[in-house]
C-alpha cells in the first residue's frame, strides 16, 4: 500500500465543541480525589482486595476471599474493595465478620448495580473515573491481595507492580492467591519477559503466590515488622 492509498484524517467541524465541558470536568475529577483522600485518610491502614465480580458464593475462591479479609481485619487493617459482587462482596463480608472497616470504592458501570450490602455505609465512595478510583486503591493500601479475576484485576495488579518497580510509590506486599489460575501468567512473566530483558529478574520478587489465606496475611504482617505503616505516596 502506498501513501497515496491512505485516507487522510478528516477532523469534523464540531470536534472542539466540547471544550468547555472538558475543562469544567476537571472540577469533577478534583472532587473525586478530595472525597477519596479525605475518607480514606481517616480510615487508616487498609489492604486492597481484588478479584472477579463474576465469582459466585459457593466458589472456593469466594470463601477464601471472605476468610482472608476476615483475618486481615483481625490484624488491625481495614479492607478496601471495588464494592461490587463476587470476590469484592466476599472480602467486604469477611471484613465485617472480622470486626474491621469494610470499604467500597464503587464505580458507575452499566452491568453492575451499586455497592454490595457488606460495605460499611460510612465507607462508600462512588467514582465516575476509573483513574481516580485506581489512585485510591493504592494511596492508603498497605498491601494488595489479588484473587482470580479479569481485565480489571489484571489492571490493578500490573499498575501496582509498575508503580513499585519505578519507585513512584513506597513498596508494599502484593499477594496473588490461586496458583492454578495464576501459574500461566507467572510462567510468561518469568520465561518470556525476563528472558527477553523487558523486566529485570528481581522484578519477579515484587509479588508472592500462595494458595493459603493464612500465608497471605502473614506475608503482609511480616512486611510491616520491618517497614513503617504510611501512605504510599
Amino acid at each position: 500500500m502506498s501513501s497515496n492509498d491512505i485516507t487522510k484524517l478528516t477532523v469534523p467541524d464540531n470536534f472542539g465543541d466540547s471544550h468547555d465541558s472538558d475543562v469544567w470536568s476537571i472540577f469533577k475529577i478534583m472532587g473525586e480525589f478530595v472525597e477519596g483522600y479525605d475518607k480514606l485518610f481517616k480510615i487508616g491502614p487498609c489492604v486492597s482486595v481484588f478479584g472477579s465480580a463474576r465469582t459466585k458464593e459457593g466458589n472456593p475462591y469466594y470463601e477464601m476471599a471472605r476468610q482472608t479479609a476476615k483475618k486481615i481485619t483481625e490484624q488491625g487493617f481495614g479492607v478496601i474493595t471495588g464494592g461490587g459482587p463476587g470476590i469484592m462482596e466476599a472480602a467486604n463480608k469477611g471484613a465485617q465478620e472480622g470486626g474491621g472497616k469494610s470499604v467500597g470504592l464503587g464505580i458507575s458501570l452499566p452491568h453492575e448495580q451499586g455497592v454490595n450490602s457488606f460495605v460499611d455505609q460510612e465507607y462508600i465512595i462512588d467514582f465516575h473515573y476509573f483513574f481516580a478510583r485506581k489512585v485510591m486503591f493504592v494511596k492508603y493500601a498497605q498491601g494488595f491481595v489479588v484473587f482470580p479475576g479479569g481485565f480489571g484485576t489484571l489492571d490493578e495488579f500490573f499498575e501496582a507492580l509498575t508503580l513499585i518497580q519505578t519507585r513512584k510509590v513506597n513498596a508494599f506486599p502484593i499477594v496473588l492467591i490461586g496458583s492454578e489460575y495464576w501459574e500461566g501468567l507467572i510462567d510468561w512473566i518469568t520465561n518470556t519477559m525476563v528472558s527477553n530483558g523487558t523486566i529485570a529478574e528481581e522484578d519477579v520478587d515484587l509479588f508472592h503466590l500462595t494458595d493459603d489465606e493464612d500465608e497471605a496475611v502473614e506475608i503482609i504482617c511480616d512486611f510491616y515488622q520491618k517497614h513503617t505503616l504510611s501512605p504510599n505516596f
